[in-house]
């Protein structure tokens, strides 16, 4: 262990070497008593004042620095972020060091549990502790049980793996076999689906080579098998899977999207798309009662605004406190959460003498400062300008159904259902900057950044183009096709039409797939929000799922619905759900 060590006994000094006054106390009653108990009796409370140089080294600070480190772990995040620098320039060192922060998120998830899941240089580890730590206190009871609870699991799943090495206790392995697919952590919500598959044991890999062909990377005969045994399991689960496919309060259907698309484009080409689709009737049905929120937070439903399903929910301005809305009722609504018990409609977005939003159903919303753009099966984008009320800014043609949008400092970015990724400039009389055809079908989500645009298809590829270099750098086959996206530092998480979770590191242009997930979604995961320290999916299967972003995920805590959940958003600690029912669900901290 090391022997520095730090001592309170230097005092403080200004610029011209005096020693400075005190300084005052932090605000929080909350922090001052976070703080009890750490610095000795015989020093003042009061921010920055030291002992006399006389004084023998006593206290916390005389600790060894590890020791420091692994207390200030247990300390609440927030109290290390904004309280542990104002009493003095040593303890805010402490708020300076990963590995306190590392300390941490191992004490809360788990040591079993790999997080992150991506790289870790540049790691916001500060921000991700105080994430987790708001995340386990509002969607739990207690932050403290949570983490005593998993370090309990993790020590009798490894004096169960002792016994069962030792060959002592025969019915204790078979126990721990059981045990040990996963960190359950009782009395938190419904426990994860821990079963965490590793990328070479359910994806099916491949690299677009110099040809552009995409070229299958074999596995070897144990993946191989463990690929059988998952697509048995698979086989047994497609029947219920087509019905719930075939039920119309699934959030999205292939042959409804096709139909639907079909309305509005006669001229596609491809016979295989065509069908007898039609407008889907409107929403009669009552809004479902909300569930239960845990008891940190209140949950409220907007006032009936929208005659259809909603498709999108989108939070704007950065303080949860205005959200937009899209529907198949052709409109786009803007809502003020602050107004009222349940919040209020502010208007309805669209151009003068319009009766609508768009011509068509409303499918995907993207926002950047001001700009709220929508995208809609009448294969336009249209653009609004916040700041001037939601006035009219721009309308663009896409050529085909708009099913995902993404906003960028500079450029617009548009996914449509003619397996095209185009780019936008807004503020240009004529908009497209160029249009990619990186895919075989359907592009569903989109990702990107000032570098790299990341897509993904219902061809069941991953694909990503370097916007400075003009040209595709790699594509990824899967087993499955991705309907949801989520960019977060250099990590990406997607949820698949078959309800799994993938999770991708992108460093330098290096897309690599690194792992897949079953948290128990059992259908379409149709919605997903991924930050440093939380992660939320919703399902066409009625749920919404809230997750540590670890690996395995852990799960804690689990919504159920009375109709498929079609988009989520998340900001500032807000929650927002649009449902099946034409309905928008408010989760938010208790005020």
């Amino acid at each position: 262990m090391s022997e520095v060590r730090l001592n309170l006994h230097e005092a403080e000094r200004g610029p011209n070497g005096e020693q400075s006054g005190p300084s005052p106390e932090p605000s929080s009653e909350a922090s001052r008593l976070s703080l009890q108990g750490l610095l000795p009796a015989d020093h003042s409370s009061s921010a920055d004042v030291s002992p006399s140089a006389s004084a023998e080294p006593s206290g916390l600070l005389s600790l060894p620095w590890e020791i420091l480190t692994h207390i200030a772990s247990h300390l609440p995040a927030q109290c290390v972020i904004t309280v542990l620098p104002k009493v003095c320039h040593a303890l805010s060192d402490v708020g300076k060091d990963s590995t306190a922060w590392q300390l941490r998120a191992r004490r809360l998830i788990g040591s079993r549990a790999g997080f992150p899941v991506g790289p870790r240089e540049d790691f916001d580890w500060p921000t991700a502790c105080l994430e987790i730590e708001q995340l386990i206190t509002c969607w739990t009871r207690d932050a403290d049980r949570v983490a005593k609870q998993i370090q309990e699991d993790e020590e009798e799943r490894a004096q169960v793996r002792q016994q069962r090495r030792e060959g002592q206790d025969g019915e204790a392995v078979a126990g721990g076999q059981e045990g040990d697919g996963g960190d359950e952590v009782e009395g938190v919500g419904v426990p994860a689906q821990e079963v965490a598959y590793g990328v070479d044991e359910e994806m099916e890999i491949a690299i677009e080579g110099e040809d552009g062909e995409i070229q299958p990377v074999p596995a070897d005969d144990q993946l191989a098998r463990l690929r059988e045994e998952l697509e048995d399991r698979l086989e047994d689960d497609a029947a219920a899977l087509m019905e719930e496919e075939r039920n119309p309060r699934m959030v999205f259907q292939a042959a409804e999207l096709q139909a639907a698309v079909l309305n509005h484009q006669q001229d596609l080409a491809e016979p295989v798309n065509l069908g007898n689709g039609g407008q889907i009737d409107m929403m009669q049905h009552p809004s479902p009662r909300s569930p239960s929120p845990p008891p940190a937070l209140e949950c409220v439903t907007l006032p009936s605004g929208h005659i259809a399903q909603i498709n999108s929910v989108l939070f704007l301005g950065g303080e949860g406190k205005v959200c937009a809305t899209a529907s198949r009722d052709w409109n786009v609504k803007l809502w003020d959460l602050q107004a009222g018990p349940n919040g209020a409609l502010l208007y309805t977005l669209g151009g003068q003498g319009d009766f609508s939003t768009h011509r068509g159903w409303v499918w995907c919303l993207a926002s950047r400062g001001p700009l709220l753009a929508s995208g809609g099966f009448d294969s336009t984008v249209r653009l609004w300008d916040l700041q001037a009320g939601g006035a009219e800014r721009g309308l663009i043609r896409a050529g085909a159904a708009v099913l995902c949008l993404s906003c960028q400092t500079d450029v617009l970015l548009a996914g449509t259902f003619d397996k095209r990724v185009s780019m936008y400039d807004p503020r240009a009389p004529e908009p497209l900057i160029k249009s990619l055809r990186l895919h075989g079908n359907a592009v569903m989500c989109l990702a990107a950044d000032d570098k790299y645009i990341i897509s993904g298809s219902k061809d069941c590829t991953v694909a990503v183009y370097d916007r400075r270099a003009g040209k595709g750098l790699k594509k990824l086959r899967l087993s499955s096709y991705l309907m949801s996206m989520s960019y977060s530092g250099n990590e990406i998480w997607a949820g698949d039409n078959s309800g799994m979770l993938h999770s991708f590191s992108m460093q330098a242009g290096t897309l690599k797939p690194l792992s897949q997930f079953d948290v128990g979604h059992t259908a379409l995961i149709t919605g997903i929000q991924k930050t440093p320290g939380s992660l939320y999916t919703c399902s066409s299967d009625w749920t919404i799922k809230v997750h540590v972003p670890c690996a395995p995920p852990r799960t804690l805590c689990t919504l159920q619905h009375q109709a498929a959940v079609h988009g989520l958003s998340v900001e500032a600690g807000v929650l927002a759900v649009a449902s099946g029912y034409g309905s928008v669900e408010i989760w938010r901290p208790r005020k």
